[in-house]
């Protein structure tokens, strides 16, 4: 099974944006796709159709999130969705040795949080919410959590 590839949407009317154009670029993103689309509450749904700017503290310039997804609720609300593995929403453990892997884990977790901190703002003049789906949130959604070979 590949960990991404082209999604195809079962309801184009349910899906906000082009629906031929729909990728997944995890097993986790590709399961959300589904829960969106067999969850009756979810009356809309995208996937990397909302585009945010940020400036990344990791070099000081503009750069473009494409955000994971974006739900809108029988209830009214909005979301932005990020869906990432817990351990990459924990700032990295120095080590007694600064290897390049803890540089890496540092970079990407800054640049993270530079993107999450433009998208809550965008949600907030918006009145949407922004949250980060982990592993633990998937798995209390009642989300099948796949991994390799599965």
């Amino acid at each position: 099974m590949a960990y991404s590839g082209r999604y195809p949407v079962s309801d184009p009317k349910k899906y906000d944006g082009d629906s031929t154009k729909v990728y997944y670029r995890s097993l986790w993103e590709r399961q959300v796709f589904k829960w969106c689309e067999r969850n009756p509450q979810v009356l809309r749904w995208s996937s990397e159709e909302t585009i945010i700017p940020y400036k990344c503290k990791t070099d000081n310039r503009i750069h473009r999130y494409f955000v994971d997804v974006k739900i809108k609720l029988d209830t009214g609300e909005t979301y932005l969705i990020e869906i990432k593995p817990k351990k990459e929403t924990i700032a990295p453990k120095k080590p007694a040795r600064q290897t390049k892997k803890y540089v890496t884990e540092v970079m990407t977790y800054v640049k993270n949080q530079s993107k999450w901190e433009a998208a809550e703002e965008y949600c907030m003049q918006r009145g949407w919410k922004f949250v980060v789906w982990t592993e633990d949130t998937l798995k209390s959604l009642g989300i099948k959590l796949l991994t390799a070979g599965k």
